[in-house]
């Protein structure tokens, strides 16, 4: 495993990790969801099946995240995070290991940026795995509540502790929400041709099942959908971590 800090387009510092498989037969990028960072454990679960089957894979952290590198999580925005997964990429290109076309996987927030990614950049995605994805701010809305939504504009801040560094206390502006509201996954849908894993825990309220089964049905091509028994937003517990990497290991042999 090899550590290392690179610069985004803002000089900012970045974090990464590169697990390299030797030999190689391809590379995975795993991309943490808001407020999170490399080595969540589903994230761990994740690359190692990835590794497993011979890929090397790159995992970093955003700016304004709980991670190693720079900024503040209250300057989070959905478009800081899918430009440092693309100046990460960018940076990858650069190294020996690099590969194309390469798999995306991200959690929640960064489920939305590796989609957008691939809708982008569709011949460079070998498969794609947005797992609790945003799929719109709109959505996203919904699933919050107009009560919620509308105490958070008043107010102008969100705050709630975090799950995964338990006592430490995120701050997220209404910026935030006005940022998001340009990302939307599901009018180019049609462009994400490449295997597509959607995955989403049971009792998830903040990308809730019906809102992955939408996108789903406007997915075109080999796809699959799985929902785990009693699993929240993220997952935590040893048997939703089971389930993941169970999921993910028959998922890669199915187009490795």
């Amino acid at each position: 495993m090899q550590k290392l800090f690179i610069k985004n387009r803002q000089e900012q510092k970045i974090s990464v990790i590169v697990e390299e498989a030797t030999p190689a037969r391809g590379l995975a990028f795993v991309m943490h969801g808001l407020g999170g960072f490399k080595e969540q454990p589903h994230l761990q679960v994740i690359a190692d099946a990835f590794l497993r089957h011979g890929y090397t894979v790159v995992r970093f952290d955003t700016t304004n995240t709980l991670g190693e590198s720079d900024g503040t999580y209250e300057q989070a925005t959905t478009t800081n995070y899918l430009q440092d997964l693309e100046d990460v990429i960018v940076w990858a290109s650069q190294q020996p290991w690099y590969h194309e076309p390469f798999c995306l996987v991200g959690h929640s927030l960064g489920g939305i940026c590796t989609a957008l990614y691939a809708q982008r950049h569709p011949r460079k995605v070998k498969a794609l795995a947005p797992i609790s994805t945003v799929v719109s701010r709109e959505l996203s809305v919904a699933a919050s509540g107009e009560e919620a939504m509308a105490l958070w504009k008043k107010h102008g801040w969100k705050v709630e502790e975090s799950r995964s560094k338990p006592g430490v206390m995120k701050r997220l502006p209404w910026s935030f929400v006005e940022d998001g509201m340009q990302y939307d996954l599901l009018p180019k849908a049609k462009a994400l041709t490449m295997p597509v894993l959607l995955a989403v825990g049971e009792l998830d309220e903040t990308t809730p099942a019906p809102h992955q089964k939408i996108l789903f049905d406007a997915l075109p091509g080999k796809k699959e959908l799985h929902v785990i028994r009693g699993a929240p937003h993220t997952f935590h517990d040893p048997k939703h971590l089971d389930a993941i990497k169970k999921i993910f290991d028959r998922w890669i042999v199915k187009w490795s």
